[in-house]
């Protein structure tokens, strides 16, 4: 297994499956069928090329901040740390996302991922030295596994529809 920075030439089709499971898992793990068939229904084309086009501008900013594990088969996990240029949004680091593939969970997939994450966080200029990320209260998996890596609650996002 290898944790490499994206390549937009030769990952974009890996990185966009990762990110359809991604969203998919979000839909249909932490929410009603509602958030499941809102999550579902913006899975456009239009959609795919928007978020690979954001990637691309994202990682011309900064190359490691998408980064994706490699099996030699193919993309089977993804991290995806804010580039610098964006950390006023939080005064920190950001993670944006981060999925392993159902059949890598549990190998330490995901822990190499966050580590190199912290790495690209750490070697940004940051008002605060912190690396902050959402994480749905009914993600259970997800919380127990920020958990272990040192993460604890900081704040609490709310939102409401436009």
């Amino acid at each position: 297994m290898e944790v490499r920075a994206y390549d937009p030439d030769t990952d974009a089709a890996g990185l966009w499956e990762c990110k359809r499971a991604f969203e998919r898992g979000l839909g249909e793990n932490t929410g009603g069928d509602d958030k499941a068939a809102a999550y579902e229904g913006k899975l456009t084309d239009d959609y795919r090329e928007r978020y690979l086009a954001w990637v691309e501008r994202c990682v011309a900013d900064d190359p490691d901040c998408v980064l994706v594990a490699d099996d030699g088969d193919g993309i089977v996990g993804y991290a995806f740390v804010l580039p610098e240029r964006l950390a006023m949004i939080w005064d920190a680091a950001v993670l944006n996302e981060v999925y392993v593939a159902p059949d890598n969970r549990g190998t330490g997939v995901a822990d190499a991922l966050i580590e190199r994450a912290l790495e690209t966080a750490r070697d940004q200029d940051l008002p605060l030295d912190r690396l902050v990320l959402d994480v749905d209260a009914n993600n259970e998996r997800a919380r127990a596994f920020y958990d272990r890596h040192g993460f604890e609650p900081w704040g609490e996002l709310v939102a409401r529809d436009l």
